[in-house]
């Protein structure tokens, strides 16, 4: 009967409003993102052809997460995670407007896209915290796991539609994908459609209704809830380690994908922009796919959630090396759509596990230092692969980093407490 049961609970969370609002504000958000994710290598290329610039670019949007994120956690719990949501919604859609603006007027310079890129970086800071955080509120914890698995799904979808979708509006404006002149109507219009869907999204959040807390003590002074924070993370061996380990997957795939896959395309004979947008989307395409199929049978562990979290890593660490052989766009699809997959099964069941682990009241914390983790290795692995690039071909770094994941992942399981981790 547990099928059945499954069944049940994912028809009435779709039945719920707040949560179809939720999702769907998210949705086109997501969407937005993907679109500027694929045009935004593009445009730093273009202009400069630098693989080190676009290090530097994807740092930029990493540093203010990385310095103000455990902030951003401090002021989910100190106020309502969707009033920070919506603040954030409405800054980056004011910066992503002007910056279309700058692109159709032919005024755009590489000083202006770190500018866009910090700001954009500031307010992650703020509203990742705050996303991962509402949900728990407007959702009983039970349903948790089938929530996230819809939303990471959706995220999957946003990551195989908005490549294609950017990569095609793009090429319908662009000439010469080679060509100086980088004020691409084009690139304008996935700039302006991301403003847009910031807009959107905070329209749909509006709707969303949050339950009233219970009446509780006044929040502490930031200093002293950072630290409560930082003390109720590291009393907790399996999320300790499973946050230092997450950091260390994000410097040797964060990099890879960020600055070298985007050099390695560009390289290629006879590619473009879309060839980007089909590696992206195959990706996408897998993770969906890995989404789906932990929400459709969540008990698939070999062992427990731990040993198949390392197992996967193992098995994208191969598929990282193996990459490092591709040549055309064709070959490395289906690598990529693997690797989507193995990660996008085990991260659904991880999220869930740390929400479910967490007290509510630290959970906006909690979540801050585990997504400053994240995005503060991911700034300094741009910059270090960038500056690889301009000694070694991307090729040998997909190479060296895949052999660098594999070694983590078995050292992990035979040493860390992370291979007991359960449901």
């Amino acid at each position: 009967m547990q099928p059945v049961k499954s069944a049940e609970s994912r028809f009435a969370l779709w039945a719920d409003r707040n949560f179809r609002r939720l999702v769907g504000g998210g949705f086109i958000s997501m969407l937005g993102d993907q679109i500027t994710l694929l045009a935004l290598p593009w445009l730093v290329l273009r202009i400069t052809g630098d693989a080190l610039a676009l290090g530097t670019v994807f740092a930029a949007l990493g540093l203010p997460r990385a310095l103000l994120i455990l902030f951003g956690g401090v002021a989910v719990d100190r106020y309502l995670p969707k009033t920070v949501l919506l603040w954030t919604k409405y800054l980056s859609a004011a910066m992503l407007g002007v910056f279309s603006i700058l692109i159709f007027t032919s005024t755009v310079k590489l000083w202006m896209i770190h500018l866009l890129v910090l700001g954009m970086g500031l307010c992650s800071a703020f509203s990742l915290p705050a996303g991962s955080s509402l949900l728990p509120r407007i959702l009983p914890r039970e349903s948790l796991m089938a929530a996230n698995g819809a939303l990471m799904s959706l995220r999957q979808v946003s990551l195989l539609l908005g490549p294609l979708a950017g990569s095609a509006l793009i090429l319908v404006f662009a000439g010469d994908k080679h060509a100086g002149d980088v004020s691409n109507a084009g690139l304008g219009v996935v700039f302006a459609l991301d403003c847009l869907s910031f807009l959107l999204s905070a329209w749909t959040l509006h709707g969303v209704q949050v339950a009233k807390q219970g009446a509780h003590a006044p929040p502490p002074a930031p200093a002293k809830a950072l630290w409560e924070g930082l003390a109720a993370v590291w009393s907790d061996r399996p999320l300790r380690t499973l946050y230092l380990y997450f950091g260390l997957v994000t410097f040797f795939v964060g990099g890879p994908i960020q600055v070298a896959l985007p050099t390695l395309v560009y390289g290629w004979p006879q590619s473009d922009v879309a060839s980007l947008g089909l590696l992206m989307s195959g990706y996408g395409a897998g993770a969906l796919c890995g989404s789906l199929l932990s929400t459709w049978r969540p008990k698939w562990r070999l062992r427990t959630l731990g040993v198949s979290l390392l197992c996967a890593d193992a098995v994208i660490a191969m598929l990282f090396m193996a990459f490092s052989l591709v040549r055309q766009t064709g070959a490395g699809i289906p690598l990529l759509l693997l690797v989507g997959l193995l990660g996008g099964f085990v991260q659904v069941a991880v999220f869930s596990w740390i929400q479910r682990r967490v007290p509510l009241a630290m959970l906006g914390r909690a979540m801050g230092f585990f997504t400053f983790i994240l995005v503060g290795v991911a700034p300094l692995s741009a910059v270090l692969f960038g500056l690889a690039l301009r000694m070694l071909p991307p090729q040998l770094l997909f190479l060296l980093s895949g052999l660098a994941l594999l070694v983590l992942s078995l050292t992990a399981m035979l040493a860390t407490p992370i291979r007991r981790i359960e449901d």
